[in-house]
């Protein structure tokens, strides 16, 4: 067990009723946290209680019942709002990180790309944050170019120096590459995008889970994370974005709520988060987001951020020595975020992966999305192991453990 002074493992692994359960008759050793994270008790017991006791649509009815959901939604979108340091005026509730770069695209884009504009993204990117852009250049007749990486595994200031001069619409880019790790400088980064007359998007999809984040010291024109990677229920995550931006975009939907009067021949808006959260929302989904938010901040991101940092150098240290292990990304644990993504010898990453499910260990195991990047590091797929609020050292015990097994078996 992780001895440490910030995050009491076994108490936290305690509110977590998946974690009792066994795979092939072994204790469950989750380490696939990097595509989704398990949920802890206060969370499932958020939903039960919403669909048990006051289970109705939002910002509709002024029955009791109606009151109670509505103020539950709004209140979890100030919590998820105040976690990061944004208004919740500008916080847009979305299905996820993929919604919210599409919402962009669509609300944003289609009206202010022109025809010869240029968009920078970056080779590290998950595909949600590449082909919404490809789309998009292609729809308005833009130019897509790509910020290149350095040999460990870090941004190309220089690569991305030299898109800015050419007066990019609208940067694109990661604040933590979901195969890397790699934690990108979004300030200085958005800072640059600025003076260059340039709109900025950032994918927080795996920053804002294992980070202490404050939107208003980074500066970006929108950035997006998921409820699902932060111990909040899958189909719930939120677009946060400047607010004179976000009042000058049309609707990503039309339908109801997001109005405010609709004649014959046209409809007018209504105000901001609402304008472009159409129809019956996920209720029960930024319910169970806000109690997660609620986890996390009693825990303390600084002790999460702490913590991962320690698991990543145990592992680093327990995993480097075995024969044939390769990582990628930056090797200064301090500079990535709670994840390593490696090769083993002449295994395939899905032979690795199916073993060590044997030994009840979930990782993941492909292209993780990130199929440009694969191409930059020369490989078809890699292993990816993922840490979080209840791993420790015996989870990473247990990785190398059934690593050793597939090189016995393979004759590493």
């Amino acid at each position: 067990m992780l001895k440490s002074e910030t995050i009491d493992v076994e108490a936290v692994r305690r509110d977590f009723p998946i974690l009792k359960r066994k795979v092939h008759g072994k204790r469950l050793v989750y380490l696939d946290n990097a595509a989704t994270t398990q949920k802890p008790q206060s969370v499932i017991d958020a939903l039960v209680d919403y669909y048990s006791r006051y289970n109705s649509n939002v910002h509709r009815s002024v029955h009791t019942l109606g009151e109670e959901a509505t103020e539950a939604y709004e209140d979890s979108r100030r919590k998820v709002a105040k976690f990061v340091g944004a208004q919740a005026k500008e916080t847009v509730f979305v299905r996820g990180t993929t919604e919210a770069t599409n919402l962009v695209r669509f609300a944003w884009g289609e009206k202010y790309v022109k025809k010869g504009d240029l968009i920078v993204a970056t080779l590290m990117e998950h595909h949600s944050n590449i082909v919404p852009w490809q789309l998009l250049a292609k729809s308005r007749g833009a130019v897509l170019k790509y910020v290149g990486l350095t040999p460990d595994g870090e941004l190309d200031m220089g690569s991305l120096e030299g898109l800015l001069r050419e007066s990019p619409r609208l940067v694109a880019f990661a604040h933590c590459s979901n195969v890397l790790g790699t934690i990108n400088d979004v300030a200085t980064i958005c800072t640059k995008a600025r003076s260059a007359g340039a709109t900025t998007i950032v994918d927080g999809a795996q920053s804002v889970p294992h980070l202490p984040v404050d939107l208003a010291s980074l500066g970006a024109d929108f950035y997006a994370f998921s409820g699902h990677k932060m111990l909040g229920p899958t189909g719930i995550g939120v677009l946060i974005g400047k607010k004179r931006l976000l009042e000058e975009m049309d609707p990503f939907e039309g339908g109801g709520e997001m109005i405010r009067e609709v004649f014959e021949d046209h409809s007018t808006w209504n105000d901001v988060p609402h304008k472009f959260e159409a129809g019956t929302v996920n209720v029960a989904g930024a319910i169970g987001f806000g109690a997660a938010v609620d986890y996390l901040s009693r825990l303390g991101m600084d002790k999460v951020r702490e913590h991962e940092v320690r698991l990543l150098d145990y592992a680093y240290d327990a995993l480097s020595s075995l024969k044939g292990f390769h990582a990628y990304g930056p090797e200064d644990t301090k500079k990535r975020s709670g994840l390593i993504a490696f090769n083993y010898a002449d295994v395939h990453p899905h032979d690795l992966a199916t073993i060590l499910d044997e030994e009840g260990v979930a990782i993941r195991s492909g292209h993780h999305c990130a199929q440009l990047l694969m191409r930059c590091l020369d490989v078809s797929a890699t292993n990816r192991a993922s840490f979080y609020v209840y791993n420790s050292y015996d989870d990473v015990d247990a990785l190398r453990h059934g690593i050793e097994k597939a090189g016995a078996i393979f004759k590493v």
